[in-house]
């Protein structure tokens, strides 16, 4: 950092008031206005803020060094997704036979179309205008006209260019919101809380490019040294850090061993094109940052956990939708075919890993040769390992957040035909986690089993066997792995927003939107899990309790 620019954060810091570390245990929530208000008049003090943070984050310079334009705004989405996009379009195909999905996922092997998402009566594929009729005429009669466009060519360009920094105005919430003021709740109560500091901040404003990300993570490790620390998880294939923020307070007593730290990890853009799953990570971390010392129930749970935040696993492929390629999917990772680049990260895990992508490097669920053969993935494995076998550390949880959707999915993702030992309770508290969304937004989140996220169309045989047609390989997961390997007792994906009117494309005003549902999960999630050890912990003092009483001690 420059000396003029640390004099200038130093001075302003000054006038601030005093950040609260240390907990006071009161809830100093105030009313503040919604972005959509606030964003036509500023105070003064918020200009001046936001004149630091442009200048202590570089954000005109980092965005004129990528795009060779000066200030925030984008003319223009990069020219190479501009042509690589330009006629293509979103296409949703309804359902309704095994048969059916079974063509169409043939079809779309072999034509190496995109997948976008897909569930058990929809598929959504992105391609080439003049491809559709080819498409069509390997189609059953009964899928000629199943079909609707979600993006029509000169859509899918609008929505990439809308999804790029624009200049900083009053952005409408989405009329979808139905609760604009909602924050977080304690249990599952309806509250009217004021709206977190994160809903008003520039920050939120749009997508940020890796180029913000990481001097932003850095400036949050700095300021709030008492409960956050900046890691590094290990580096790309292009060698880039991927940085991570652990926040939570330690125990200062060192009258007695301490147990295992438990550990909650919150991941996202582990696919690049997922900027909202992005987004959302930064969201609750910073709001967990801040809140700290603040919100009573924040501050229990920074006491009681450590919460690990990888805003993405991906920094190469997420960069890669900033400068060349809005709808870049994999890693940027070599591969046999000098011409197909990339891996797909959530298949590159050992457990149950998938070989039926090998030979087919220009897939986008192409898995590697082998395990761990990406880069990224292979970085987080010995992260984590490193954690729990050197640093004291359990992982008690996972949120790991993609788009789109609106589904929550628990192991296992690679069969339907195994059950997860704690079936029952990965199912309640998926079913907790969409209902607290609920609460907040009134969004619905679907819960089930990963698995069957991963079938278009399931069905099974007379046995109970899974039938079904996948439309991607499903082995491999980092879900699936973190909850069998690495023995994190409660595991998710979630799918964020939408469900398919934007998809990847998700415009940035529903950032915050977005940012506070999952927020109240987040919280959701820390509050059963807590209860879980307090309730285990208590067992097993009644269990010694018993044993003493009948030894007579």
């Amino acid at each position: 950092m420059r000396p003029a620019t640390f004099q200038t954060l130093v001075a302003a810091l000054t006038i601030l008031p005093s950040a609260q570390a240390v907990p006071n245990h009161h809830n100093i929530f105030q009313q503040q206005p919604l972005v959509a208000q606030s964003s036509q008049i500023r105070s003064p003090w918020r200009v001046f803020s936001d004149k630091i943070i442009e200048k202590v984050w570089g954000i005109e310079e980092q965005i004129k060094s990528t795009t060779g334009r000066k200030g925030v705004h984008w003319e223009e989405p990069p020219l190479a997704t501009k042509s690589q996009r330009g006629l293509d379009l979103v296409l949703r195909f309804n359902i309704s036979s095994t048969e059916e999905a079974r063509k169409l996922a043939e079809v779309a092997n072999y034509m190496y179309l995109d997948i976008w998402d897909h569930t058990s009566e929809w598929v959504d594929i992105r391609m080439a205008k003049d491809t559709l009729p080819h498409v069509l005429k390997q189609l059953p009669e009964s899928m000629q006209h199943a079909h609707t466009a979600l993006l029509q060519e000169k859509e899918l360009q609008q929505a990439i260019f809308d999804s790029y920094p624009s200049p900083r105005k009053a952005a409408p919430l989405s009329p979808s919101d139905p609760h604009p003021h909602g924050h977080f709740t304690p249990s599952l109560r309806p509250l009217s809380p004021p709206s977190s500091a994160a809903d008003n901040n520039i920050f939120f404003a749009d997508y940020q490019p890796m180029s913000v990300i990481t001097p932003w993570m850095r400036l949050l490790s700095s300021l709030f040294t008492t409960h956050v620390r900046l890691v590094n998880i290990g580096l790309t294939y292009e060698g880039r850090d991927i940085p991570a923020l652990r926040v939570g307070v330690h125990p200062t007593s060192d009258d007695e061993p301490s147990p295992p730290r438990k550990t909650v990890l919150i991941t996202g853009g582990i696919h690049a094109r997922e900027w909202i799953s992005v987004s959302t990570v930064t969201y609750i971390a910073y709001t967990m940052i801040t809140e700290y010392g603040k919100n009573p129930e924040i501050t229990q749970l920074l006491e009681d956990f450590d919460w690990l935040f990888i805003p993405t696993l991906n920094p190469d492929g997420y960069t890669y939708t900033w400068e060349s390629d809005r709808l870049w999917r994999k890693n940027r990772q070599k591969t046999p075919l000098r011409f197909c680049f990339g891996l797909d990260l959530d298949r590159s895990f050992p457990f149950q890993w998938d070989s039926s992508t090998v030979g087919n490097p220009c897939s986008e669920s192409y898995a590697g040769e082998a395990p761990l053969q990406g880069v990224e993935a292979r970085a987080l494995g010995d992260f984590i390992r490193n954690e729990t076998a050197n640093n004291n550390v359990e992982f008690v949880g996972l949120l790991d957040l993609h788009s789109y959707s609106q589904q929550i999915l628990y192991p296992y993702s690679y069969s339907c035909e195994a059950y997860p030992p704690s079936l029952e309770n990965l199912e309640e508290l998926a079913i907790g986690l969409s209902k607290a969304i609920r609460i907040q937004s009134g969004h619905s989140y679907q819960s089930k089993q990963a698995c069957e996220g991963n079938v278009a169309f399931g069905v099974t045989d007379g046995k109970g066997k899974d039938v079904g047609v996948r439309f991607e390989s499903a082995g491999g997961s980092a879900l699936d792995w973190f909850y069998h390997e690495v023995g994190i007792r409660y595991a998710y994906q979630v799918k964020l927003r939408d469900r398919g009117a934007y998809g990847f494309l998700l415009p940035k005003e529903h950032i915050v939107p977005t940012g506070r549902e999952m927020l109240e999960a987040a919280l959701y999630f820390g509050r059963y899990v807590d209860g879980e050890f307090e309730g285990l912990a208590k067992g097993k003092e009644a269990r010694r309790g018993k044993v003493r009483s009948q030894s007579g001690w």
